[in-house]
């Protein structure tokens, strides 16, 4: 850093503190300001850029005491005075005398024979972020190997795939192969209970990079079943009953998705529509137990014979005083 830069910089303002700021409000700016304008936040915004050198420089300054401690005597002295830097055996300077604004403070500045700056043109090694704030973006940005700006090495990006299977492969799991256009087959294990619509992540196949491969996303559609529907991790079913059975009362059997049945009753005047639940028999992942539900359908029978039918008007008649539309009228009215 040229010792005309102390002079000029006001790095208490560059950096958002006031000049008797303790170390800890030093650090606590400088990690919001660096978290704000670093280059890798702000890819290809050169004012971003610009401001977290300023700020970076402001701190390998501020944030050491000795640095400091010289800092505040020379902008005392300099008064923010342009300074022109003498050539051997006199030159001009604004503070008088032949000695040059070099000559004048360069010992203090570590020129010459005290100890040379932290950084190679002010701030930090680079201008990277300092060890002590490498958790601010995940590790990787000490100073040494990288320059200015520049991120750590990436993973290669990710790819993706899409793949459909079965209604019971999503519940029960299963294992896929997708081969790609080299002829190479990437197994794929699909995890029992996924949903339609979610994506499995493949470790390490996606392309190369120089930290590593990425990763293969691959997205699963589930093929509709016939008999089951999900909903979130419960299952529906609906099923058909007898109307002796939904007006008297019965117990019914269901298939389950393990392939088994459970019996089910059905209260006495189930109304068609109406939804049991069975505890424990949906979908069954290593976090959740989803139950089954089932849903009544009253199926009116399309052909009666004789006795069939004559049983049904003795039953009209018993029952004709019951009128299921009684106010319907009245709740129509607008």
């Amino acid at each position: 850093m040229a010792s005309q830069d102390w002079v000029e910089k006001d790095f208490y303002k560059i950096l958002g503190v006031s000049k008797d700021a303790s170390d800890t409000d030093i650090k606590k700016k400088y990690r919001q300001m660096a978290r704000k304008f670093h280059p890798d936040q702000n890819p290809g915004d050169a004012a971003a850029e610009k401001r977290f050198k300023d700020i970076s420089e402001a701190y390998a300054v501020l944030s050491d005491a000795e640095d400091r401690q010289q800092y505040d005597a020379i902008r005392a002295m300099g008064g923010g005075a342009r300074f022109s830097a003498g050539g051997p055996g006199g030159g001009t300077g604004g503070a008088g005398g032949g000695a040059g604004f070099e000559d004048l403070f360069g010992g203090l500045f570590g020129q010459g024979q005290g100890r040379p700056p932290r950084g190679g043109g002010g701030g930090f090694q680079q201008g990277n972020i300092p060890p002590e704030f490498a958790d601010l973006f995940g590790g990787g940005f000490s100073g040494g190997g990288s320059g200015f700006g520049q991120a750590p090495p990436r993973k290669g990006a990710d790819r993706t795939a899409s793949t459909t299977i079965s209604f019971g492969g999503s519940i029960n799991g299963t294992s896929i192969a997708l081969r790609e256009p080299s002829g190479e087959v990437i197994d794929v294990r699909i995890p029992a209970g996924i949903k339609d619509g979610q994506k499995v992540r493949v470790r390490g196949k996606g392309q190369q990079g120089p930290a590593g491969s990425g990763d293969l996303m691959v997205a699963v559609s589930v093929r509709p079943h016939e008999f089951f529907s999900r909903d979130g991790d419960n299952i529906r079913v609906h099923v058909p009953v007898a109307f002796a059975e939904a007006a008297l009362g019965a117990q019914i059997e269901v298939p389950t998705l393990a392939g088994d049945s459970v019996k089910v009753k059905v209260p006495a005047g189930t109304p068609s529509g109406r939804t049991l639940r069975v505890k424990g028999r949906g979908v069954k992942t290593s976090k959740v137990t989803g139950d089954l539900l089932v849903t009544i359908d009253v199926v009116v029978p399309q052909n009666l014979n004789k006795e069939a039918e004559a049983a049904v008007r003795a039953f009209a008649e018993a029952t004709k005083d019951a009128d299921p539309r009684r106010g319907l009228a009245s709740k129509a009215k607008l």
